[in-house]
């Protein structure tokens, strides 16, 4: 039977990758993740090897661009907000034209049906990882560096007890056809971490805290497994 091992704190979402994110009290679990996750990104024109997209990592000023839907909805954005507070159409030339001025090559904004992911399409951190990465780093805890899909509050509060999960299933909330992602490794960091998700100054101390504190891993990927519905408060149980 399930054990129950805590309860969703927080929802995200990064509709561009590497772009700023978006926490939300609900959303909707398929086949490829959490819908709206990483569906676009920012595809460098030049690069001919095997992962032609623009991240943080090589331009860190990419966090500060905040996808924006016009009109509302929940869909997929329609504009993007420059870091100087600009709204720029998501495929149009202008945000192309500046973020390729700021990386130093040409760039041209996609869309992929089915996301773009490093590793899982499905990211889960402990609240418990968070505070002890952030605290050993002498930071103030932040989970918006880590970029999950999904934060869970343990009953245990244990830092990185996740890791322990990993073979196993979670499911989210108590019906009978609640969703389910199966855990199938854990995450290892970039320097992503190292970038304050508000001022964007670089704090070395964040990854090197993770190498530390366990071997360079905080939080765990996997594959969905059922869809459904997720909420902020549903119970998280874990199945081995």
């Amino acid at each position: 039977m399930p054990i129950e091992v805590g309860q969703i704190e927080a929802l995200f979402r990064y509709p561009v990758k590497s772009m700023r994110g978006e926490a939300v009290d609900t959303a909707t679990l398929g086949w490829h993740g959490v819908e709206g996750d990483r569906r676009l990104a920012l595809r460098r024109i030049e690069e001919r090897g095997d992962f032609p997209w623009l991240t943080a990592g090589k331009l860190p000023e990419l966090i500060h661009f905040a996808p924006q839907r016009q009109g509302g909805g929940d869909g997929l954005p329609t504009h993007v907000r420059t870091p100087e507070g600009e709204d720029l159409p998501l495929f149009g030339a202008a945000l192309a034209a500046d973020v390729a001025r700021r990386y130093g090559a040409p760039v041209q904004m996609m869309e992929l049906k089915h996301g773009i992911f490093d590793e899982g399409s499905v990211s889960v951190i402990a609240s418990g990882t968070v505070g002890e990465i952030c605290r050993l780093a002498g930071q103030r805890a932040d989970v918006r560096r880590f970029r999950p899909n999904i934060l869970v509050r343990t009953t245990g509060a244990v830092p990185f007890e996740e890791d322990h999960w990993v073979g196993g299933v979670l499911r989210f909330g108590d019906a009978e056809d609640a969703p389910e992602v199966t855990l199938t490794l854990r995450d290892e960091r970039c320097a992503m971490v190292n970038f304050d998700p508000e001022g964007g100054r670089s704090t070395p101390e964040m990854m090197k805290a993770v190498v530390r504190a366990n071997q360079n891993h905080a939080g765990v990927y996997g594959t969905v497994t059922r869809t459904g519905r997720l909420a902020v408060g549903q119970i998280v149980a874990l199945q081995r």
